[in-house]
C-alpha cells in the first residue's frame, strides 16, 4: 500500500514538473516571437531585451535550442551594429548549443554569418573555412527553421553566392564559376525568385568583368537592375546599395566598351541610388546609435535591479549594515547616471561626425563634377585646335596630289607629307586618350598589310629629318617573310614611327638599322622580330626603366637638345603590350641603343586575289548631270580653300560664308541644296545660325562640319537642327557619300541626282 502511494506521488510530481517545463517552453517561444517582431521593425533595444529574457529562461531548464535561437538573432544585432567581437561570441554560442540539438539550419546559418564577417577582413581567405563548414551542414537532409520550413536551398544559395564573390575577389575565377553555377541550381527551389535572381545576376556580372567579357557582364548587370527596379514585390534592406553597386559596374563595362554616353548615364543612376543609400545609411547609423544607448541603458537598469535585489537581501539579513548598503547603492546610481550621460555625449558626437562627413562628401562630389567638366572642356578645345590645322595639311596635300603636272620626286614628297599628316592625326587622338591606352580600352583592328610597303613608306616619311640630322637609315627585311599579313596597321605604324623617330632624334651623323626577322612560321601564322638599332649616345642602365614612364625624358646637357612630350616610348610600350608582347631595350653609354619586340600575325593568303579585284573597281566619282549649290560656312581661310576645291572637283557649285551670320543672310537671299556648317565661328556660331535658319526652312539639309569631339556634338545635334555630322579631317569618299545621301533625301523622286559615288582606291 505504501509502495503504491509512493509511486503515485512520484508520478504526480513528474507530470507536474513536465507541465511546468512545457509552460516555460511556450513562454520562451512567445518571447522569441515578440523579440523577432521588434527586430524586424528595427526596435533593436526591445528585441535585445526580450532575447536576453528568453536566454535566461532557456538556461533555467537547459533548453539548448531556445538558447541557440535567441543568441543567433543577438549575433545579428551585434553584426548590424558593427560590434564584430560580440557578434562572433554570440554565433559561437549558437554553434555550441546547436550541435547538442543537431539543428543543421542554425549551424549552417551561423557559419555563414561568420564567413561573411571574415570576408571583409585581411586576409579574406580566412572566411573560406567557415563557408565550407556552412556547406557541410547545409547539405544535411534536415535543414529547417523554427517554423519547420525547409530552408536547405536558401541557405546553400547564400553560401554558394558568398563563396563565388569571395573567389572573384581573390581572383580564383574557376572556383568562383563552380559556386556560381551551383548557386543557380538552387534558384528553382527558392520562393523569393526576384531578389535572389537579382543577387545572382550581379555576382555573374562581376565574374564576367573579371574575365574581361564586358558585353556579357553588361547583360547580367542590367538584368539584375531590371529585376530590382521593375518588380514591386522585391523590397529588402539594402536594395539601393545593391542598385548603386550594379550601376557602378555597368558604367565601368560601358567605359571599357568605349560607349561613353551610356557609361555616363549609368554613372548618373549609380549616383542617384548611392544618394538614396547614403540617406538610408544615415537612418541606419541613427538606429545603431540609439540602440547602443538603449541596450547600454538596459544593461545598467538590469544591473541596478540586481543591486537592489542584493540590497534587499542584505537588509533582511544584516540590518546593521543598512548605511553601507545605501552608500553603495547611491554610488552605483551615480555610476549609472554617469554612464548614461557618457552614452548621450557619445551619441551627440557620433551625430556631429556623421553630419561633418556628409558635408565632406557633398564638397567632394561638387569638386569631382567641376573637375570632370573642366577636363571635358579642355579635351574639346585641344581636339579642335589640333584637328583644324591638320585638316588644312591633309586637305591641301590631297588636292596637290591630284595635280598631274607634278614630278615623281614632288609626288613622293607629297605622299610622305600626306602619310605623315594622317598618322599625326592618329597620334593626336592617342595622346588625347593616353588614359585609354594605359587601361587597354583601345581595341586592335585586323586588316591586310603589305609589311614591306608599310616599312618603306614609314622610312620615306623621315627623309627630311634624316637630312637635317645627317643620318642614314637602312632597311633589312627577311626575304622569306610573307608579303601580306593581318594586323592593326595604324598601331604597328605608330610603334615603328615612335621608335625610328626616337633613334633619329638622339643620333647625329650616324646610322639607324631597321630590321625585320622571320622567327617562326606555320600554315596560318608568322612570328616576326623587329629591331631598331642606332649608334647614338646610348642610355645609361639606371635610366632605362625611367624612359617608359609618362612625360619622362633623359637629362639634357650642353651638347644635345632633346625635345618632345616624353609620351612616345610609354605609348609605344603600351601598344606593344596590347599586341601581347613586350618592348625590350639593350643599350650602353656611347655604344648605341637597340629596341626590339616580337609579334605574331595571321598570314593573308588571299590578299593578292583581293588586290586584283580592287584594281577593277578603280575609278572616280561619276560626274553630276546637274550642279547642286552648296553653302560652306567656315571661318578658317585654309579650310575654305580645301573644302571649296574638293566640292568643285566633284561638279558642285560652292559659295563660302565666313561666319554664321553671313551664312544666314546668304541662305535668305539665295536658296541652297545643302549647307556645310562649321560650329565654332565668330560673330554667330554654327549652332545659332542653324537654329535661325530652321525658323524659316525645315527642308534644306544642314551638316555640321567640325573639328570638335564628335561625342560632344552628337548628344544634341538633332535638337539644334543639324541633319548629320562630318568630323574634320574627313575621308573624301565618306564626305561625298554623306552629301549625296542628304541631297537625295531632300529631292522628290523624279528630281534625284543621276549619279552614283564609287570609292577611289
Amino acid at each position: 500500500m505504501k509502495a503504491n502511494l509512493l509511486c503515485c506521488f512520484l508520478l504526480c510530481s513528474l507530470l507536474s514538473f513536465s507541465q511546468t517545463e512545457r509552460d516555460i517552453i511556450k513562454k520562451i517561444d512567445s518571447i522569441n516571437d515578440r523579440a523577432l517582431y521588434h527586430y524586424n521593425n528595427n526596435d533593436l533595444a526591445k528585441s535585445f531585451n526580450l532575447f536576453n529574457q528568453a536566454i535566461k529562461l532557456s538556461d533555467s531548464i537547459n533548453d539548448s535550442y531556445g538558447t541557440a535561437l535567441a543568441n543567433f538573432t543577438i549575433g545579428k544585432i551585434y553584426k548590424f551594429m558593427h560590434e564584430d567581437k560580440k557578434a562572433k561570441a554570440s554565433f559561437n554560442t549558437v554553434i555550441e548549443a546547436s550541435k547538442k540539438e543537431g539543428d543543421n539550419f542554425l549551424l549552417a546559418s551561423s557559419y555563414l554569418k561568420l564567413g561573411q564577417m571574415y570576408m571583409h577582413k585581411i586576409p579574406p581567405t580566412d572566411a573560406i573555412q567557415y563557408f565550407e563548414k556552412a556547406i557541410y551542414y547545409g547539405n544535411k537532409y534536415n535543414v529547417r527553421d523554427q517554423y519547420n520550413a525547409d530552408k536547405r536551398d536558401e541557405v546553400l544559395f547564400d553560401i554558394r553566392l558568398n563563396l563565388s564573390k569571395l573567389y572573384i575577389k581573390t581572383n580564383n575565377l574557376p572556383k568562383a564559376l563552380v559556386h556560381l553555377s551551383r548557386a543557380e541550381s538552387c534558384l528553382a527551389y527558392i520562393e523569393d525568385q526576384g531578389f535572389s535572381k537579382a543577387r545572382w545576376y550581379f555576382i555573374q556580372g562581376e565574374y564576367f568583368i573579371a574575365k574581361e567579357l564586358y558585353n556579357s557582364a553588361n547583360l547580367s548587370l542590367l538584368t539584375a537592375a531590371d529585376l530590382l527596379e521593375h518588380h514591386n514585390s522585391i523590397d529588402f534592406e539594402n536594395k539601393n546599395e545593391l542598385l548603386s553597386n550594379i550601376y557602378k559596374k555597368v558604367s565601368t563595362t560601358y567605359a571599357w566598351l568605349e560607349n561613353d554616353k551610356q557609361a555616363y548615364e549609368a554613372l548618373l543612376m549609380h549616383n542617384t541610388y548611392r544618394d538614396k543609400y547614403i540617406n538610408e545609411e544615415k537612418i541606419r547609423q541613427g538606429i545603431i546609435a540609439e540602440s547602443r544607448f538603449s541596450i547600454e541603458n538596459y544593461k545598467n537598469v538590469a544591473q541596478l535591479a540586481n543591486n537592489e535585489r542584493i540590497e534587499q537581501l542584505v537588509k533582511s539579513n544584516k540590518i546593521k549594515n543598512v548605511n553601507v548598503i545605501i552608500t553603495i547603492t547611491v554610488f552605483l546610481l551615480f555610476i549609472s547616471l554617469l554612464t548614461m550621460y557618457r552614452s548621450y555625449v557619445s551619441k551627440r558626437k557620433l551625430s556631429h561626425i556623421l553630419e561633418a562627413r556628409n558635408k565632406q562628401l557633398e564638397v567632394a562630389k561638387n569638386q569631382a563634377e567641376k573637375s570632370s567638366e573642366l577636363k571635358s572642356n579642355f579635351i574639346s578645345n585641344v581636339t579642335h585646335e589640333l584637328r583644324t590645322p591638320l585638316y588644312g595639311v591633309v586637305g591641301l596635300t590631297s588636292l596637290l596630289l591630284k595635280n598631274n603636272d607634278l614630278s615623281a620626286k614632288d609626288t613622293k614628297f607629297l605622299k610622305s607629307l600626306k602619310y605623315s599628316g594622317d598618322y599625326l592625326l592618329n597620334l593626336v587622338n592617342d595622346i588625347l586618350q593616353i588614359g585609354k591606352i594605359e587601361s587597354q580600352k583601345i581595341e586592335l583592328k585586323n586588316v591586310t598589310v603589305n609589311i614591306r610597303m608599310l616599312i618603306e613608306n614609314l622610312v620615306n616619311s623621315f627623309d627630311y629629318r634624316l637630312e637635317e640630322t645627317n643620318n642614314q637609315i637602312q632597311i633589312s627585311i627577311d626575304k622569306n617573310i610573307p608579303d601580306f599579313i593581318k594586323c592593326d596597321n595604324v598601331r604597328l605604324s605608330q610603334v615603328l614611327i615612335n621608335l625610328i623617330g626616337n633613334s633619329i632624334k638622339f643620333t647625329e651623323n650616324g646610322k639607324i638599322d631597321v630590321r625585320v626577322k622571320l622567327l617562326n612560321t606555320s600554315a596560318d601564322k608568322v612570328s616576326l622580330g623587329f629591331e631598331i638599332e642606332d649608334n647614338g649616345p646610348g642610355i645609361p642602365k639606371e635610366k632605362q626603366r625611367l624612359i617608359f614612364e609618362n612625360f619622362s625624358q633623359l637629362d639634357k646637357n650642353s651638347n644635345t637638345n632633346y625635345q618632345g612630350t616624353g609620351l612616345g616610348l610609354p605609348i609605344t610600350k603600351n601598344i606593344i603590350e596590347l599586341f601581347g608582347s613586350t618592348l625590350e631595350v639593350d643599350s650602353e653609354t656611347d655604344m648605341g641603343t637597340t629596341f626590339s619586340f616580337e609579334l605574331t600575325f595571321e598570314i593573308d593568303k588571299d590578299a593578292k586575289v583581293e588586290k586584283t579585284k580592287a584594281k577593277k573597281a578603280k575609278g572616280k566619282a561619276i560626274s553630276l548631270t546637274k550642279k547642286y549649290k552648296i553653302l560652306v560656312a567656315e571661318d578658317n581661310k585654309i579650310n575654305q580653300i580645301v573644302t571649296q576645291n574638293l566640292l568643285q572637283r566633284e561638279n558642285y557649285e560652292c559659295v563660302v560664308a565666313k561666319n554664321g551670320l553671313e551664312a544666314l543672310e546668304a541662305h535668305q537671299d539665295t536658296g541652297f541644296d545643302l549647307i556645310l556648317m562649321d560650329i565654332n565661328m565668330p560673330v554667330m556660331n554654327g549652332n545659332e545660325s542653324t537654329k535661325a535658319i530652321r525658323e524659316f526652312d525645315d527642308e534644306t539639309p544642314i551638316i555640321a562640319l567640325t573639328a570638335a569631339d564628335i561625342e560632344q556634338v552628337k548628344e544634341d545635334y538633332k535638337g539644334i537642327g543639324f541633319d548629320g555630322i562630318i568630323t574634320k579631317p574627313f575621308d573624301n569618299y565618306e564626305f561625298f557619300q554623306t552629301i549625296s545621301e542628304h541631297i537625295q533625301k531632300r529631292k522628290p523622286s523624279g528630281d534625284q541626282p543621276e549619279f552614283k559615288l564609287e570609292k577611289v582606291s
